[in-house]
This record gives C-alpha cells, sequence and structure tokens, in this order.
C-alpha cells in the first residue's frame, strides 16, 4: 500500500524509491522512466490548460513561475501536492470512524485523539495551531 506521503513524493519527483530503472527485455523504456514521462506530459496539460489565454484573462503570474527550462514541472507538481494535501490529510482523519485504529489512541499529554488526530479538543477547520497533517506519519511503517 503506498501511503499520501509515497504518491505525494512521486507527483514531485522526489520519492525514495529507486526501482524500476532497468529495462526488461522486450521493452523500449524502463518502468520508472515511463512513469516519469507520463507524469511529465499530464503536467504540461495543466501547465497549458492554466496558462492559454483563451479561457483565463488573468493568469495570476502562473506562466512565469511554472516555467522551467528543463520541462519538468517540478513546481507545478510541487503545488499540486502541496494544494491537495490538507484536503486528503481531512479525508484520512475526519472521516475516520470513532474505533478507525488508524491512530494512536493517546497524544504526548495522555488525552485521547478523538480520530482526528490532534490533541486539546483541537478540531477540523478551528483554526487552532497544530491543524496541519502530521508529516512524523508520513514514512512510517505502521501508518503506510
Amino acid at each position: 500500500a503506498r501511503s499520501f506521503a509515497d504518491i505525494g513524493d512521486i507527483v514531485r519527483g522526489r520519492d525514495l524509491y529507486g526501482g524500476g530503472r532497468n529495462k526488461r527485455r522486450h521493452e523500449k523504456d524502463a518502468e520508472r522512466d515511463h512513469l516519469e514521462q507520463k507524469l511529465i506530459g499530464i503536467f504540461a496539460k495543466i501547465y497549458n490548460d492554466v496558462t492559454s489565454s483563451a479561457r483565463n484573462t488573468r493568469t495570476n503570474g502562473a506562466e512565469p513561475r511554472y516555467l522551467d527550462g528543463s520541462g519538468d514541472f517540478f513546481q507545478l507538481r510541487e503545488d499540486c501536492r502541496t494544494a491537495n494535501l490538507d484536503t486528503v490529510w481531512g479525508a484520512f482523519s475526519c472521516c475516520a470512524d470513532p474505533g478507525n485504529a488508524y491512530f494512536r489512541p493517546t497524544c504526548s499529554g495522555g488525552d485521547p485523539t478523538t480520530g482526528y488526530c490532534r490533541c486539546n479538543g483541537d478540531q477540523p477547520d478551528a483554526d487552532k495551531e497544530n491543524i496541519d497533517p502530521p508529516t512524523y506519519l508520513d514514512y512510517v511503517p505502521p501508518y503506510l
């Protein structure tokens, strides 16, 4: 199973897994290179859609921000992952059943997290500190 961190790292082109780089006998490209080319193609379409003036009267600086010489669209990939992080985290945590074992039953202070992985009565959209997705769970095997 892949965690959101793993998928996000693949989208950004920064994942730690380097496998699939060897070509198989009957394939012209390695699996990993094929995936990278597909991602570049997807983000090229997103870039063209965001910066096209036919639909958008203003691009709000998107063209100079995302135009890089390499054509890999790494900044656009990073921004897409960042924009989706809160939404995916909300789906992971806020829709959890009370008996769900996805989160630890206690926080550092001993109070239960009540299904949101937040301590001290913090609820989603309450604009309190510490509402960002906790990054310490990203690469911990029991939480992947």
